[in-house]
């Protein structure tokens, strides 16, 4: 099994590798959370040495929470740099969710150390250096990857904070998604002040 986890490794370092290669530097970057009913997004950027490769790293969803607990610890002791903003729900609402994704990420990427950012399905941002967007970019690229790990374990601890805060929504177990338990929550108790009010209308 460790050699099967090697292999893919090395598949999903391998664009990373090439460019360590040419002696340029460059950050991941990636979001967590576009699409639930409430909460924020977590956007991270992070820049990743190319020694040690780190065993696991791959796409967020592809790990268990206790994998990406245990990879999120690792990552932020490896990384060059690693930083996530968040965009909240009320800036969701008011500027769109793509705006204030990309608001999020390009804070997150500000002090970078580099000129180039791989962007997980993004070619658009206002950071200091050549932006290049990469489809499914957490599968193919280990920075991408780093990055999502980053977003989703801070937002998953987040939104298990608001679990804590308004217990009757189930945010611990759906993260905010729109599952079947959330969306009869929502409608017998209304929206709590973490809901994004644009994304619940067709609900309540």
């Amino acid at each position: 099994m460790k050699k099967d986890w090697q292999a893919r490794l090395e598949e999903i370092s391998a664009l990373d590798r090439e460019i360590w290669q040419s002696g340029r530097a460059f950050a991941g970057i990636d979001e967590a959370g576009r699409g639930p009913l409430c909460g924020p997004v977590a956007a991270a950027c992070v820049v990743m040495p190319p020694e040690p490769l780190l065993l696991y790293v791959d796409d967020s969803k592809k790990r268990s929470e206790k994998r990406r607990e245990e990879l999120y610890e690792q990552i932020m002791r490896t990384a060059v740099y690693a930083r996530v903003e968040l965009a909240s729900p009320e800036e969701i609402d008011r500027d769109n969710i793509l705006r204030a994704t990309k608001r999020a990420m390009a804070d997150a990427a500000k002090d970078a150390p580099c000129d180039l950012f791989l962007v997980d399905a993004i070619d658009a941002l206002a950071v200091p250096g050549e932006v290049r967007g990469i489809v499914h970019g957490d599968a193919l690229c280990y920075s991408i990857a780093a990055a999502s790990i980053l977003a989703k374990v801070t937002r998953d601890r987040l939104m298990r904070e608001l679990d804590a805060q308004y217990p009757q929504y189930g945010f611990a177990k759906h993260k905010g998604y729109g599952t079947a338990q959330h969306i009869a929550a929502l409608r017998e108790y209304g929206p709590c002040p973490a809901h994004r009010r644009t994304f619940i209308g067709k609900f309540i």
